[in-house]
């Protein structure tokens, strides 16, 4: 029988691989680096051998997606923000038995759901920012799943975690799954770039993301689901929020009552919010 061992909301910001280069933007990311350090730490200390990552980066405009590859390496630059991230290195393996077994139990929920092990299909960098500082040594396999998703429900997504939890019980493994994504995603416009590296874009995002980090440490998990749905439309959730979702899915949704613990306190990005903290296990899966 498989086990849940850690689950967490985690950034991926593209400045974190420019808080690694020379220049004026050295360092300036090292408390989310360390975040990533230190939940990869955990995860060795817990014997976890997979990492499932919800990518809100991954982009698909129908049905639910699964990178079941056996192997992810190459050279990254990103489509998106080139200045940012280029030519990125990555080695990792991937694990095409949990990846199918994802899709057959998410698909019992009755959503659609596919697992693919095709060669040529490649991460996204909301896999792999987090990996280059968790699994730089290949001690964890990789399975990544589409969580910017354009034509779907936000209860499926929840559904999306349940199938998982079900698949991951019936794994001969232990498994961590991440929720890659920011908290509101307003960019700041263009123009305004210069004052944007290390502010939010609105006051208001600042206030709800505020809001919200209290109502995960007071565990009000109740308020918090009924309210996620405006939360991604008003504050611009990245991939609609489909990997809150996901993860909440897997805990139980509203019935999910523990406290988050902050690994790397909320941080604007470019005018987004981002944090890393952990979703302690409900004591059923503890």
């Amino acid at each position: 029988m498989g086990k849940l061992a850690l689950a967490a909301k985690i950034t991926h910001v593209p400045s974190m691989y420019l808080s690694e280069l020379p220049g004026p933007t050295n360092g300036i990311r090292q408390a989310a680096i360390d975040g990533h350090k230190e939940i990869g730490r955990r995860c060795r200390q817990l014997g976890v051998d997979t990492i499932v990552v919800f990518d809100s980066h991954w982009l698909v405009n129908s049905a639910f997606h699964i990178n079941a590859g056996a192997h992810f390496g190459g050279v990254y630059t990103s489509n998106e923000l080139p200045h940012f991230i280029q030519n990125m290195e990555f080695d990792y393996d991937g694990n095409p038995e949990l990846g199918q077994l994802m899709a057959e139990e998410i698909c019992k929920t009755g959503i659609r759901a596919q697992a693919h092990n095709i060669e040529s299909l490649e991460l996204e960098y909301g896999t792999l920012v987090p990996m280059r500082y968790m699994n730089q040594d290949k001690h964890f396999k990789v399975v990544s799943v589409s969580a910017f998703l354009t034509s779907h429900d936000l209860q499926d997504s929840r559904k999306f975690g349940e199938g998982l939890l079900k698949a991951i019980e019936k794994y001969d493994g232990t498994v961590a799954v991440f929720a890659s994504g920011s908290l509101s995603h307003r960019f700041i416009w263009d123009r305004e770039y210069k004052r944007g590296m290390d502010e939010y874009t609105r006051e208001w995002d600042r206030q709800v993301d505020k809001h919200v980090v209290g109502m995960w440490e007071r565990a009000e998990w109740k308020e918090f689901t009924d309210m996620l749905p405006e939360y991604a439309e008003y504050c611009y959730g990245e991939g609609g929020m489909h990997d809150t979702a996901m993860l909440l899915g897997l805990l139980g949704w509203d019935q999910y009552d523990k406290a988050v613990e902050i690994i790397t306190p909320a941080f604007p990005s470019s005018g987004t919010g981002q944090i890393n903290a952990i979703f302690p296990l409900p004591d059923s899966m503890a």
